[in-house]
């Protein structure tokens, strides 16, 4: 007989999942997968190595879930938070040189409870590129772009 499956045997299996991806140095489960796909497939990356400076009231910097051999900066998102969102508005004005792109767990997620604007809406609105639960092969095989990097004290 199969085992029915309730929330709170999810709710085990994700915490489990993130716990093992903690214990393997990152921030969630997907940036785990996100790793182990780019490893398998022989990608080169850095993982949270870069910090990238933008103001908002104050001076901050932002830590790049992946940086590819490419340029392509890479964040992995469960939950996508307004925060988040308007995070990387700001330094999508203040770095236009950067090719900021998102993986999600699920891009048809609403951005809040009620809300009839999805993850997937929010980057179209705003000019993202997205993708679902992995990198997209184009996307390893993009060839670097001239401006990239340049002017952001970031090395590749």
């Amino acid at each position: 007989m199969a085992k029915k499956t309730t929330r709170r045997t999810v709710a085990s299996t994700q915490q489990s999942r993130r716990e093992r991806a903690i214990r393997a140095g990152y921030r969630s489960g997907l940036e785990e997968d996100i790793a182990e796909e780019l490893k398998a497939k022989g990608i080169s990356y850095e993982y949270e190595k870069h910090k990238i400076p933008w103001v908002d009231l104050k001076h901050r910097n932002y830590t790049p879930d992946f940086l590819l051999w490419n340029g392509i900066i890479v964040e992995t998102k469960g939950r996508f938070t307004s925060e988040d969102r308007r995070k990387h508005v700001e330094i999508k004005k203040q770095h236009p040189e950067l090719d900021i792109r998102f993986v999600f767990s699920n891009s048809r997620s609403k951005l809040y409870k009620g809300s009839k604007t999805s993850y997937a809406d929010w980057c179209k609105k705003k000019g993202f590129i997205f993708a679902d639960r992995t990198i997209p092969d184009a996307w390893l095989k993009e060839e670097p772009k001239q401006s990239g990097l340049k002017g952001t004290g970031i090395q590749i």
